[in-house]
């Protein structure tokens, strides 16, 4: 049964539906719950799912982030005679950064295109289990998308600007 007490007289009302419970059954012992504190205890499996979520989340941004700087770093040292052979040359910091940066930064577009119909069709599904549900808008993913590639954008970019303000009689001087 479901009663609805003013939220000033919650004691009050406790005693008196119990005594009106004791007067249909003396021997049953009266046991309530608030419905507040039913969907807390419903819903506090989801909290715990998304904060794991959370945490692994920023874990693989991370390590995503490394291994996209391990692979900058890796591909600037296979051409860092082309860096300073084209800053001999003239070419500007933004310029070499470009160039670097290209390249880097296609994989990530095509994961993010990759994934968004993958990542849809997951939260529908998940989302399909809750009686209120909200609706998943494209805006998410276009969001989404937008913070993986700038996150990229910033990892690349600051190795291969290093790269490029060096002095390229050094890099040249490499064997």
């Amino acid at each position: 049964m479901y009663v609805r007490v003013t939220p000033g007289r919650i004691p009050q009302a406790l005693r008196h539906i119990s005594d009106i419970y004791h007067h249909f059954d003396p021997s049953a012992t009266f046991k309530y719950d608030f419905l507040d504190e039913n969907f807390s205890r419903q819903y506090a499996a989801e909290r715990k799912q998304g904060t794991l979520l959370l945490i692994f989340t920023a874990l693989t941004i991370i390590i995503a982030c490394l291994g996209l700087f391990g692979l900058v770093t890796f591909s600037i040292g296979q051409r860092t005679r082309e860096i300073g052979i084209r800053k001999v040359l003239g070419a500007s910091v933004p310029g070499i950064v470009l160039l670097v940066s290209k390249d880097l930064i296609k994989p990530v577009v095509l994961s993010v295109l990759i994934s968004t119909p993958l990542t849809w069709y997951a939260m529908h599904q998940w989302l399909q289990s809750f009686a209120y549900r909200v609706g998943i808008n494209v805006w998410i993913f276009l969001a989404a998308g937008g913070v993986a590639v700038v996150i990229a954008i910033l990892t690349v970019s600051g190795r291969a600007s290093l790269a490029a303000r060096a002095n390229p009689v050094k890099s040249l001087r490499i064997d």
